[in-house]
């Protein structure tokens, strides 16, 4: 069984991705995850604590599930693709949730830097993940951008057709 922090997570997410951050409101966290107000606020001073949890543990979930896809793969120019084809495996997974840092983002306000700061911190792991595969500054920004572009447009029209045009302009940038 899960434990009241877990299940708080485990809502969270659901909550999130289904009505967004600012629809999700601290009660119905509370009312769905099946804790006490009392053990919500144990573990969390408020929403936004919360939510950097939540983006902290999205991190570590997405990040570990990238390099368990990608780890079968044999030479960089396999890798790079994996990565693309990861985005592909996501949104079959995930239903096309697109990206839940970019979701957040899109619903704080610019001056929230507490969360900004998590949403900044887990796309520059992301750059820094094609920087080290590639070791070229222009090029894995390139494909960092194509990347995340890849996340967006596929969200927003429900598919992977951008996803795998991304994957053939990949393959003419990598010599």
């Amino acid at each position: 069984m899960k434990s009241p922090r877990e299940r708080i997570i485990a809502t969270t997410f659901n909550l999130f991705a289904k009505q967004g951050y600012n629809s999700t409101g601290i009660n119905q966290i509370i009312s769905e995850s099946e804790v006490a107000k009392a053990s919500f606020y144990l573990h969390f001073k408020s929403k936004e604590d919360l939510c950097v949890e939540f983006l902290n543990v999205r991190h570590e979930y997405w990040f570990h599930e990238l390099h368990t896809f990608s780890a079968q793969s044999e030479n960089l120019y396999s890798k790079i693709m994996n990565a693309f084809d990861f985005l592909i495996y996501m949104n079959k997974k995930e239903n096309f949730r697109g990206c839940s840092f970019l979701n957040i983002l899109s619903e704080i306000p610019a001056d929230n830097i507490k969360i900004l700061n998590v949403i900044q911190s887990h796309k520059a792991d992301l750059r820094n993940y094609f920087l080290e595969l590639l070791k070229d500054d222009d090029l894995s920004d390139h494909i960092y951008m194509l990347f995340e572009s890849s996340i967006i447009e596929s969200q927003l029209y429900k598919s992977n057709e951008l996803i795998e045009k991304s994957k053939k302009i990949v393959t003419q940038l990598i010599p």
